[in-house]
């Protein structure tokens, strides 16, 4: 049950024809009941009709009682009562959730914010134990938030009551961020209820400032975008440990907390302990050596691609910076095209994941620990899966020495092996090697592209299933390596769906087929008269074709000329002076003087646009042979 990672479950193992399970079943309503509104999971197997369930949960009896947290299984031994089995829900759960908070401590608990990357919780009740509704809650949102416990009624807390202006006769929850002085915000009830702490807690989950420390952070606080009304940006500070930074971090933060709105997250990252992210963006370029760089970035999809825009100059804090990332997120407001870079970041480290060996110790002490209460607590029946898990192990191992003791390899060992065997040896070595290294998996950004040709064209075009495209690029045979590596880079992200296919046609050999399809694109794509002297000189390399060969229709994608800076997104409509200027005749820039790969330019921003559906498209009665 993966739910047990979030909070506490308790079952009952019950069955029909028994008797006790019909005695314990007052209590047991009532304190499922009880437990579930603090936020407890409840569930209850029926052993007759779930026997395979009951017996994976080590029940062998009923009634039986159990606890599941975090995967693990813990039965309950005592009587059943109301009071027995609040305490066993909360043994249950971790010992060091909520830490005791007092004048002593409270300064340095608040100031763990920077070195645990968490917003801190506090809570002021004048109960002398902390609240098991509050225990519960810290154990479901450990991973975002710390929490403290305060017992108003103690002496040595009156400072921090004072401080923070605490009405000593109704709960107080305050959460605090960057600012330890100032609470970021804070709820007061008579009666705190599970529903108005995960509102009040699921709003302030992170810093206003939080520092991306691995992929799981990052993705929730920058997460992909689902459509062009619901774009969320990030704006990133590159920076470095140390004071030489602070001055720069502080000019952020007091940015971000002026301008922080739901469509627009402020994170911040240390170079040095994510290189890759940070190289990513700055390019190793001398201006950003030994200083702080902002960087405003949408995350395109999960598989890496971000689109993004590095503020030209280094971030200072000053009031003209200031000024410049202010008018940049205005512009970003009305012009999304404005992050004009793209990239594919991998994954981020994880700065807070404890070491391998740590991590084997803590299994380990979690095993012995609960080998040692099955010990006290299991029956025989229960025990008997681990004792046989052991005594196997046990035979494997003094089996394995007893016939390495007895077998006689003094020969083999003894006698030196020969120079014929050696040569076979390093040759079989040799074809391994050239073995392994030819065998050597694809790396990321390999698309199988096929060559649509006479053969494959009615079943990869003309009968392709409804919904299904053929993605088509044009090329030549002087121009067919360099463009499908160019190629495979763009619409590699897309590979993941199922419903498009890539190909490449020859423009040597079919340029008829594809003047036939754009003469029904004139207004894309205008076709020059078969007596101009220029007619054969049409370069309509770097061409995609997106063919739906079910509905009978195409969207083209012209390619980018040099010189051009905002490039060609798609066919059409937008760029009429580049079509009708290229109709007149031979362009001023001859086609052998273009950039061969520069013509893909912008192709994955046609693709994401293909997939929306907001393309132009032109429709032909039937599809031609392709001779």
């Amino acid at each position: 049950m993966p739910d047990s990672f979030k909070k506490p479950y308790l079952i009952k193992i019950t069955s029909d024809w028994c008797f006790s399970c019909i005695h314990i079943e007052p209590v047991w309503k009532e304190v499922a009941q009880e437990l579930e509104a603090l936020g407890v999971g409840i569930g209850v197997v029926h052993a007759g009709y779930e026997r395979r369930l009951a017996h994976h949960l080590g029940a062998h009896s009923t009634p039986s009682l159990l606890g599941l947290i975090n995967g693990k299984i813990t039965f309950f031994h005592n009587a059943v009562v109301r009071e027995n089995l609040r305490q066993f829900v909360e043994n249950l759960l971790p010992g060091n959730l909520v830490e005791k908070i007092t004048d002593k401590n409270y300064v340095r608990f608040l100031s763990n914010w920077k070195k645990e990357n968490k917003p801190h919780v506090l809570l002021f009740d004048h109960m002398p134990v902390v609240p098991l509704l509050y225990k519960l809650t810290a154990f479901a949102y450990r991973d975002y938030l710390s929490f403290g416990y305060v017992y108003v009624g103690l002496r040595g807390t009156e400072e921090l009551s004072s401080q923070y202006n605490i009405n000593v006769y109704t709960p107080t929850m305050m959460i605090f961020k960057e600012n330890i002085d100032k609470p970021a915000d804070v709820v007061q009830a008579r009666e705190m209820k599970k529903q108005l702490i995960d509102d009040f807690l699921s709003q302030n989950k992170f810093l206003m400032v939080a520092r991306l420390t691995n992929q799981r952070l990052f993705q929730e606080l920058c997460p992909v975008k689902k459509s062009h009304r619901q774009r969320k940006h990030c704006v990133v500070l590159l920076t470095g440990e140390g004071d030489k930074f602070a001055e720069a971090y502080e000019a952020f933060l007091t940015f971000a907390v002026a301008n922080t709105k739901d469509t627009l997250k402020f994170v911040h990252i240390y170079n040095d302990r994510q290189p890759e992210f940070a190289d990513a963006f700055l390019m190793d370029e001398e201006k950003y050596r030994g200083k702080s760089a902002v960087v405003i970035l949408e995350r395109r999809n999960n598989a890496g691609k971000i689109a993004y825009k590095t503020l030209e100059e280094a971030w200072q804090g000053s009031k003209e910076d200031n000024f410049i990332l202010l008018d940049l997120l205005d512009q970003l407001r009305t012009d999304p095209g404005l992050l004009s870079s793209e990239t594919v970041l991998a994954d981020l480290n994880d700065e807070l994941a404890p070491m391998f060996l740590i991590r084997w110790l803590y299994s380990t002490l979690d095993y012995i620990s609960d080998c040692w209460d099955s010990l006290f607590h299991s029956n025989w029946r229960e025990m008997m899966p681990l004792l046989s898990l052991l005594f196997s192990a046990l035979f494997i191992l003094f089996g394995t020495v007893i016939v390495q003791a007895f077998s006689d390899s003094s020969d083999t060992r003894d006698s030196p092996p020969s120079e014929k065997e050696e040569t076979a040896a390093k040759t079989e070595k040799n074809d391994a090697t050239f073995s392994k290294e030819s065998n050597r998996i694809p790396k990321k950004g390999f698309v199988e592209v096929t060559e649509l040709t006479d053969i494959n064209y009615n079943s990869n075009l003309v009968r392709l299933r409804p919904g299904h495209m053929n993605v088509v690029l044009i090329l030549s045979n002087s121009t067919k390596t360099m463009l499908l590596q160019k190629f495979a880079l763009e619409v590699y992200t897309f590979t993941g769906s199922s419903s498009l296919h890539f190909s490449f046609l020859s423009l040597d050999k079919h340029r008829e087929w594809l003047e036939y399809l754009l003469e029904f694109a004139q207004d894309a794509a205008p076709i020059p008269n078969q007596y101009d002297k220029h007619f054969l000189e049409r370069d309509y390399t770097g061409y995609v074709l997106a063919l739906n060969g079910h509905k009978k229709y195409f969207c083209l994608f012209k390619p980018h000329r040099s010189g051009d800076e905002g490039g060609t997104l798609g066919s059409c409509e937008d760029y009429d002076s580049l079509l009708h200027a290229e109709a007149r005749g031979k362009s001023s820039c001859s086609p052998a003087s273009r950039s061969i790969k520069n013509k893909l330019h912008k192709l994955s921003f046609w693709m994401e646009r293909l997939l929306e559906g907001s393309l132009q498209r032109f429709y032909i009665p039937s599809w031609p042979a392709l001779d």
